[in-house]
């Protein structure tokens, strides 16, 4: 793996006599998402704070592209200050300023910049961020997720190389925090900037997350993948996903992946199943989102989660979100023939009830000369004893085929 953007070797902080780092050993690596997730006075905002500068450790050292950064000159440390920014829980926009206003503060107040290129810079970010219409008005004219946008907008301005996010997605419905999460996620690819958050909302955040960082007792209890994390068997990380996850996910009613995973086990391990199938639902979310918009895109994500697990969970089937995109449906006393033909008929009724009324979808982009198409595929393969899924996942993706369909009918393409 290539060599870590910023680094924490033995980082220890407190605060009078609380321990809130322990000898904290950490990697951040480029043009990645790392969450960092951990209980309530973990220690989580203070490791951020570290990042940005706010505050400096009792002991240890940070580093930044392999410099330690309290070694920097005052120089090197403006430079560094200058390539990480900060977007708070609240968004922390001033009511007073207009979102040109807003999104230019970092740019007055921090560089040297003619006025110029401070608006030229402006009027850029406006424009990736979908803000054109909303240039002139006040925060409190906006909706939380333009909000949300204006707030990325800000901390983008500045073309950081790091972005850090405290709890984005706090006191936000299912779809909500799947929209600021999907945005967080679109937006990373196309600026190439490094993403960390803190954030609390599993399994959606683990989605986009290519990195978890699990911060236990002041010390790091788990570094790396989800994957990783999901089989890794250690009472600590039982404990937390326990705690957090729950038993369903928010967005779209289905068992957690925790759950799921465990009814798999105990499905598997009946003498009494003779035949087990399973299929693997998708649909392109990232094209979804370019046409349709965030919003809308996780509606209809939201929108076969429902009626997958409504349509299986009556036939002995029981489903999780595997992706952001991905369902899996496991059919107990079920051979792949009979799950093939309960999939025929689901597909039908998929585009009869659920997806037909796409274009009606809030925060749709659809118009004239903005036409889509919705694709749902599915593959089905038998499942064996032994088998672990993501073997079954990989086994299924093989033989995915368009299952329902659903194409807009205003005129051009998208």
């Amino acid at each position: 793996m290539d060599a870590p953007l910023v680094e924490f070797r033995n980082v220890t902080k407190g605060f009078g006599d609380r321990i809130v780092l322990n000898g904290i050993n950490l990697k951040i690596y480029e043009n990645q998402i790392t969450t960092i997730i951990g209980k309530s006075g973990s220690g989580k905002s203070v490791l951020l704070k570290h990042i940005i500068g706010l505050l400096k450790p009792d002991d240890g050292v940070i580093l930044f592209q392999g410099k330690p950064v309290l070694a920097m000159k005052k120089s090197e440390w403006n430079e560094y200050r200058s390539q990480v920014s900060y977007l708070f829980q609240d968004n922390a926009l001033f009511d007073s300023m207009s979102v040109f206003e807003n999104i230019a503060l970092p740019l007055r107040q921090t560089t040297n910049l003619k006025k110029k290129e401070i608006e030229s810079r402006v009027l850029q970010r406006i424009e990736d961020l979908e803000l054109s219409e909303a240039a002139d008005k006040y925060p409190s004219e906006l909706s939380g997720g333009m909000q949300k946008r204006v707030a990325l907008a800000r901390a983008l301005v500045t073309n950081p190389k790091i972005v850090l996010f405290d709890e984005p997605t706090t006191g936000q419905d299912p779809i909500r925090k799947n929209v600021i999460l999907s945005m967080i996620a679109h937006y990373r690819r196309k600026f190439g900037f490094t993403a960390v958050l803190i954030s609390h909302d599993i399994p959606d955040v683990y989605f986009i997350s290519d990195r978890i960082i699990l911060l236990w007792e002041g010390k790091v209890g788990f570094e790396g993948s989800y994957d990783e994390l999901a089989v890794l068997k250690h009472p600590l990380v039982d404990e937390f996903l326990r705690s957090l996850e729950g038993f369903r996910d928010e967005l779209t009613g289905l068992l957690s992946k925790e759950v799921f995973r465990s009814r798999y086990a105990s499905t598997l391990g009946a003498r009494t199943v003779p035949s087990v199938s399973a299929a693997l639902f998708s649909v392109e979310f990232d094209r979804l989102n370019e046409a349709l918009g965030p919003q809308a895109a996780v509606a209809v994500v939201s929108a076969l989660g429902d009626y997958t697990n409504r349509y299986f969970s009556g036939l002995g089937g029981f489903s999780a979100r595997q992706s952001r995109d991905q369902i899996l449906t496991i059919f107990p006393h079920t051979t792949a023939e009979e799950a093939r033909k309960m999939i025929d008929e689901f597909g039908k009724k998929l585009e009869e009830e659920a997806i037909a009324g796409i274009q009606d979808l809030p925060g749709i982009k659809a118009g004239v000369n903005h036409c889509f198409e919705v694709y749902v595929r599915a593959g089905i393969t038998e499942v064996s004893p032994g088998d672990e899924i993501k073997e079954i996942i990989d086994k299924a993706a093989s033989r995915q085929d368009i299952v329902a369909t659903h194409r807009c009918e205003f005129g051009g393409t998208a």
